[in-house]
């Protein structure tokens, strides 16, 4: 399927709080969005980068060069609803070229209510987040306004202490029953296995093929608010526990940290991805802290010392676990190659377990998705 993808584009400036000005077009909503800047190194996958739920309160630099080709479908979301502020580009592909598409990505963006700008040179602002640190910063169409738009800008609430939860969870306890997505030819796939164990998932701002994952490897889930008392999820009967991702800064979630503490009192499995390794990790007694510019991409290699092997991961957090503070019985299973930050704990003699990581990609390679299957053999023992 190929169509033209090139509705009206207007002026439109990138403002970092530092007041450096990145000019160019813009697409997508014609409205004003502020956000932490970050930038992602994944090449493809910007579907599913721009509807991940921990990108709430971020406007995305996606440093391949050409963005939009393969337009947007509904089966390649992460969440029913974009979280995001933004997403800047250098080049916003004019052309819509997959028989899979069913709307451009300017459009897309345009019904979401979320701006885009292209035309900007996204090498020079990746190395002055690089440099800088992720900052805050805004997409505008007030381009004869910018002194007033680099006000709002500095006047935006930092990225930590903030929390995003509320934004991003859902309103009420829901049932997933949907398997991974599986083409035309229904053998690329094998079939999901039958139901043989029941998870509570609790919702940061799930991605949804975590819940596809989970459902292939035969769990039933229930999925909870993020508020939901642990007597709650514990009353629901469940064999395990999952700990979602998520946006925002983990050390003010104080009712996820609560409800995980007693979760993992309760002897069942208990497995975190993302923010819930970071919930997990101040649960057991552990600190975080920010990350200069954080880890957004598919190309991090971890080492996995429970197995000695490596792997390569698909990434995006601005915050990390501080190995210093764990206490004795909580062990580092997984490490970054790139600057050596924890990337999994576990539980020495316990079935919990987390990794900062996204096993489950959506974009990214699939070299973790072994931890999917160890969660399933925990569940199955207890």
């Amino acid at each position: 399927m190929s169509v033209v993808a090139t509705p009206a584009k207007w002026p439109a400036a990138l403002v970092l709080e530092t007041g450096r000005i990145f000019r160019g077009e813009g697409f997508g909503a014609r409205v004003e969005s502020i956000g932490e800047v970050v930038f992602n190194t994944s090449i493809t996958g910007y579907q599913e980068i721009v509807s991940d739920p921990s990108y709430c309160g971020q406007i995305v630099v996606m440093t391949a060069t050409q963005i939009g080709n393969v337009g947007a479908n509904a089966e390649d979301v992460e969440a029913k609803r974009i979280a995001c502020a933004g997403l800047a580009v250098r080049e916003s592909s004019p052309l819509v070229s997959s028989w899979r598409a069913r709307e451009a990505l300017p459009t897309w963006l345009a019904r979401s209510d979320v701006p885009g700008i292209d035309g900007i040179d996204t090498r020079a602002l990746t190395r002055a987040i690089r440099d800088g640190g992720a900052m805050r910063g805004a997409i505008t169409p007030h381009v004869g306004e910018l002194d007033a738009v680099l006000a709002r800008v500095r006047a935006a609430p930092t990225m930590a202490g903030q929390d995003l939860v509320p934004r991003v969870t859902c309103s009420a306890q829901y049932e997933w029953e949907q398997p991974s997505w599986r083409a035309l030819d229904e053998t690329v796939l094998p079939a999901p296995a039958p139901i043989a164990h029941h998870v509570v998932a609790y919702d940061f701002g799930m991605k949804e093929n975590i819940l596809r994952q989970l459902r292939d490897l035969g769990c039933r889930v229930t999925v909870v608010p993020a508020r939901t008392p642990a007597r709650d999820a514990l009353a629901l009967g469940a064999d395990g526990f999952f700990l979602s991702n998520g946006p925002g800064d983990p050390a003010v979630v104080g009712y996820g940290i609560a409800a995980a503490k007693e979760l993992c009192a309760s002897g069942k499995p208990v497995f975190g991805i993302c923010l819930g390794h970071q919930i997990l990790g101040l649960a057991l007694g552990g600190r975080t802290s920010k990350l200069s510019f954080g880890h957004h991409g598919g190309n991090h290699p971890v080492l996995d010392k429970t197995t000695g092997k490596v792997e390569i991961t698909s990434q995006n957090h601005g915050f990390v676990v501080d190995v210093e503070t764990l206490p004795s019985g909580v062990e580092v299973t997984h490490t970054n190659l790139f600057d050596g930050s924890n990337e999994g704990i576990a539980v020495t003699g316990k079935p919990i377990f987390s990794v900062q990581y996204h096993p489950e990609a959506s974009p990214g390679p699939h070299d973790a998705s072994y931890l999917f299957a160890r969660f399933r053999d925990y569940l199955a023992r207890t």
